[in-house]
């Protein structure tokens, strides 16, 4: 298990150290780590180049010879080496993704910030990017020689600094209801199939979907379930998409109706969802931030086949987080015992 960083914590590091260590990000995909350099170069104040892994060849990091007098002497392409002499951000993306050949060629400037006989400009930063090779995506074996010459941060998705994003960057407000409510929908694990999947990148390209369809006039209530089904997973884009039609904009995290239970949609359509998330949660061993005073006044307050919806298959762990009197009330009900 890789230690793990979130992306704002990736942001950080990259602005104290990549002026003197080249650092590599790893992650599945669309998780926003291009995003998150050139942000960072830009507040450093660094012009950022981007090079893409899979569309370089050797020759386009080490240059190309010219004759010199009676050497020949290689001249380093201008992204890599601009003539103004001023630093900025080198960025490698899908570095992982390049031949051996490419990733060989990276070496002495990934350690030395050395393109053959010239210096990268002092304070330039180095900061290459990848997916890893169980994400199914176009990935090579990184050679040991290059794994040794950078720092590895291993990326992980994070639904409040998403959130906190998205409120920043316009993304529809029914989206950031819906993750909040539903936090494993903003990244899913990659299916074996080559089919959409949701991923943070996929539910900031629905939004724009969904603004360019409401500006051209086209009617969402028709539109909305083909665009999100060709965005994100089949089945966040089917909750997603029957929430939406019922209006969910004012859905709070399951926490929220945990804590106060009046909270609790009156309309079945959400009020049941907020119980499929609960029961989900509990499953997982997600409650465990609750005292059994909150749990048990939780339960309580819900009417008998709501209680009876959570309960079933999960007796035990309902107990466990200290659910006694609402169990026992629960199967007086249930077999009329007295």
């Amino acid at each position: 298990m890789n230690e793990t960083v979130t992306l704002s914590q990736a942001r950080e590091i990259i602005k104290a150290l990549a002026a003197d260590e080249s650092v590599l990000l790893l992650s599945s995909p669309g998780l926003g780590k291009s995003d998150i350099v050139r942000s960072a170069a830009a507040e450093a104040g660094l012009e950022c180049r981007s090079l893409l892994g899979t569309q370089i060849a050797p020759e386009d990091v080490s240059g190309v010879p010219k004759i010199d007098g009676e050497r020949s002497v290689f001249c380093p392409p201008r992204i890599l080496l601009p003539e103004s002499g001023e630093p900025f951000c080198l960025f490698l993306d899908e570095l992982p993704a390049a031949g051996p050949d490419v990733q060989k060629a990276f070496y002495a400037l990934l350690l030395e910030r050395r393109i053959g006989e010239f210096d990268l400009p002092k304070g330039t930063w180095v900061v290459a990017a990848g997916n890893r090779a169980e994400d199914r995506a176009l990935v090579r074996t990184i050679s040991s020689a290059l794994v040794n010459r950078v720092l590895i941060l291993h990326v992980r998705a994070d639904n409040e600094e998403w959130i906190s994003w998205a409120r920043a960057n316009n993304i529809r407000s029914e989206i950031i209801a819906f993750i909040a409510a539903v936090p494993d929908a903003l990244m899913r694990p990659i299916p074996a199939e080559p089919v959409p999947f949701s991923t943070p990148r996929a539910w900031a390209s629905l939004s724009a979907s969904l603004d360019l369809a409401e500006r051209a006039g086209l009617p969402l209530e028709q539109t909305r379930r083909a665009l999100t089904y060709g965005k994100v997973s089949a089945g966040d884009a089917s909750l997603f998409c029957g929430l939406a039609e019922s209006g969910m904009e004012d859905l709070k995290p399951a926490s929220a109706y945990i804590r106060d239970p009046s909270l609790l949609p009156v309309e079945p359509a959400k009020k049941w969802f907020i119980i499929r998330i609960i029961r989900k949660m509990a499953a997982e061993g997600g409650l465990s931030e609750f005292s059994p005073d909150e749990i048990e006044r939780f339960l309580s307050s819900l009417p008998g086949e709501v209680r009876f919806s959570l309960l079933v298959g999960l007796v035990r762990i309902w107990g466990d987080l200290g659910a006694s009197d609402s169990l026992l009330s629960s199967l007086k009900e249930a077999t009329g015992l007295r």
